[in-house]
């Protein structure tokens, strides 16, 4: 197992890594809209730029081990309001595209900072160089 850490990306805000690979495999943490210096200045926002944000995290820590958002399994996205499903999905659709990996979503009480919206995901391995 290797852990990943990115700096276009916020730094994880508990005792946990950005990711983690195993075996050709990325299991991201969760991401919510922090800047990636780690400023919580985007969570004032509505949930359409929280998304937004938030996917660009997604996106970086991917990147960073060696996956991309078209290598994607799963993802979990949990919402803070389920009204929020369509302002959301608005915003995946076109993070992915044409790229459709299996997805739940969930709405929960509480996101950590109050974020309205966090994603994580499950994604393959393509390009992984420690």
């Amino acid at each position: 197992m290797e852990a990943v850490q990115t700096n276009k990306a916020p730094s994880a805000i508990g005792p946990y890594s950005q990711a983690i690979v195993a075996n050709g495999v990325v299991y991201t943490s969760g991401q919510i809209a922090l800047t990636p210096e780690g400023s919580d200045e985007l969570l004032k926002e509505n949930v359409g730029v929280q998304a937004v944000a938030v996917l660009q995290n997604l996106k970086a820590v991917l990147e960073e081990a060696g996956s991309s958002l078209n290598d994607v399994i799963k993802t979990t996205i949990f919402l803070a309001d389920m009204d929020s499903f369509a302002a959301v999905n608005a915003v995946y659709e076109k993070a992915f595209g044409e790229h459709k990996p299996a997805r739940s979503t969930v709405a929960v009480k509480t996101l950590p900072k109050n974020a309205l919206v966090e994603i994580d995901a499950v994604a393959l391995v393509t390009n992984y160089s420690f």
